[in-house]
C-alpha cells in the first residue's frame, strides 16, 4: 500500500471516529440536544404564532367631540369604518381623554373643536387635532394612517359637495377634489404582514445563534474535562485537524439539513410565508450559509474553557446581530464602520440573500455577491477552526505527557 493510500485511510478512520464521537456528544447531552436539534423548531413556531395575525387591527382610540353636530358625528363614523381603528371611548373633555391615554385604554386621541362645522361649511380651514402614541411604532402607524386617511376623505367629500353646489358637474368636481389617482402595489409582502417581514431574518439568525451556542457548549465541556485529545488518533504524533473540522461540520450540517427542511418546507406553508425562490438556488444558498455558520461556531468553541461560557458570551449578541443584518433598521442608516463590522458574521450576508431568494424570487446571479462572501467566510473560519482545534489538542496532549 502506498504512502498516500495509508494517509487517506488514516484520515478516513479519523473522520469516521470524529463523526461517531460528535453524534454521541450531541445526543447524550440534554442541553446541546435542546439547542442544536429542537431550538430552531421551537423558536420558529413560537415567533410565528406570536406574529400569526400578521397585521395589527382594531386599535382603540378616543374622540373628544366639542362640536356635537351631525357633521362631526359623520367624521367619527369614518374612524370606525376602517379595519385599523375603532372608537372605543368618547370622553367629555381632553382631561378625561388624557387619563385614558396614559392608562393605555386608548392609543390615540382625536379632538374635534366646537367650530368644526362652522369653519368647514363657511369656506374656512377646519382644524382637527390628532394625538398618537409613538412609543409603539406599529400602534402609531395604524392609528395615524387610519385617522389621516379618514380626515382626508372627509375633506375631499366636503369640497366635492361644495363644487356641486356651485354648479360644477360630477367629473369636474371629482377631478378638482382628487386630481391624481394612485394605484398601490405592495410587492413581496402584499398584506403588509409583520410576520412575513421579520420571520425570514429571525429564522436565519436563530440558525446561526443556536449553532454558536450549541457547539460552544460542547467545546466548553470538552475543554473543561480535557476531552479534545480524543479527536486525535492514538499513537499519532503528527495530526491533521482538517478531518476533525470537516467531520464535525458534516455532523451539524446533517442535523440542520433536517430541521431546515422542516422550517423552509412545512413550517413556511403552515404560516403562509412567501416561497418565491427556486428550490435549487435556495438549497445552494442554505448549504453555503450553514457552512459559514458551522465553521464560525467551531472556531469560536475552541476559545471556551467552560460549558457556561458559550451561553454567557453569545446570548447577548442576538439583538445586535439582528440590527446589523439591516432588518430592524435600514442599512443606509447604520454607521459605515458598524455596517463593515457586521460583514464578518454570516447572518449579515445570509439574511439579505435569503430574503431576496425566498421573498423576492431572486436568481442565483442576483445573490452571487452574498454567496461569494459566505464562501470567503467559510474558508477563513474553517482555517481558524483548524488552528484553534490543533492548539487545544496539542495543549491537552502536552499536559497529559507532562503529567505522566
Amino acid at each position: 500500500m502506498s504512502r498516500l493510500s495509508k494517509q487517506l485511510k488514516s484520515y478516513g478512520q479519523q473522520f469516521a471516529s470524529v463523526v461517531r464521537n460528535e453524534y454521541r456528544a450531541i445526543f447524550t447531552d440534554d442541553g446541546a440536544l435542546l439547542i442544536l436539534v429542537f431550538a430552531l423548531i421551537i423558536y420558529a413556531t413560537v415567533y410565528s404564532l406570536a406574529y400569526g395575525s400578521q397585521v395589527l387591527r382594531n386599535v382603540p382610540i378616543g374622540v373628544v367631540d366639542e362640536c356635537r353636530t351631525p357633521t362631526s358625528r359623520s367624521l367619527i363614523d369614518t374612524f370606525d369604518a376602517g379595519p385599523n381603528t375603532y372608537v372605543a371611548y368618547e370622553p367629555t373633555d381632553m382631561a378625561e381623554a388624557e387619563r385614558m391615554f396614559y392608562d393605555r385604554d386608548i392609543y390615540g386621541i382625536v379632538y374635534i373643536p366646537d367650530d368644526y362645522e362652522k369653519r368647514l361649511y363657511g369656506g374656512e380651514q377646519a382644524v382637527v387635532a390628532i394625538y398618537c402614541d409613538a412609543s409603539y411604532f406599529l400602534m402609531y402607524r395604524q392609528v395615524f394612517q387610519e385617522l389621516v386617511t379618514s380626515i382626508g376623505a372627509t375633506g375631499a367629500m366636503v369640497e366635492f359637495q361644495r363644487l356641486i353646489a356651485k354648479g360644477a358637474n360630477i367629473p369636474q368636481a371629482q377631478a378638482t377634489t382628487q386630481p391624481v389617482i394612485y394605484q398601490s402595489h405592495n410587492l413581496f409582502n402584499p398584506y403588509l404582514g409583520y410576520g412575513t417581514f421579520v420571520m425570514p431574518a429571525v429564522i436565519l439568525l436563530i440558525i446561526q445563534q443556536t449553532l454558536l451556542i450549541g457547539i460552544g457548549m460542547i467545546g466548553g465541556t470538552w475543554r473543561e474535562h480535557g476531552l479534545y485529545h480524543r479527536l486525535c488518533p492514538a499513537g499519532r504524533r503528527r495530526m491533521s485537524t482538517l478531518p476533525i473540522v470537516v467531520g464535525r461540520s458534516l455532523v451539524y450540517a446533517s442535523i440542520y439539513a433536517v430541521t431546515c427542511t422542516y422550517i423552509l418546507g412545512l413550517h413556511y406553508r403552515l404560516f403562509h410565508y412567501p416561497m418565491k425562490g427556486d428550490t435549487g438556488v435556495l438549497l445552494l444558498f442554505m448549504a453555503v450559509y450553514l457552512a459559514a455558520c458551522i465553521t464560525l461556531s467551531i472556531a469560536v468553541s475552541t476559545l471556551f474553557r467552560k460549558r457556561e461560557n458559550s451561553l454567557l458570551l453569545l446570548l447577548w449578541t442576538s439583538i445586535p446581530l439582528l440590527m446589523l443584518s439591516g432588518v430592524s433598521f435600514p442599512r443606509e442608516g447604520i454607521p459605515d464602520w458598524l455596517f463593515s463590522l457586521g460583514q464578518i458574521v454570516p447572518s449579515s450576508h445570509g439574511v439579505n440573500g435569503f430574503i431576496r431568494i425566498q421573498s423576492m424570487g431572486a436568481s442565483l446571479s442576483e445573490v452571487f455577491d452574498e454567496i461569494k462572501a459566505l464562501c470567503i467566510l467559510t474558508v477563513v473560519y474553517g482555517g481558524l477552526a483548524c488552528i484553534g482545534t490543533h492548539q487545544v489538542i496539542s495543549r491537552e496532549l502536552n499536559q497529559r505527557t507532562g503529567a505522566n
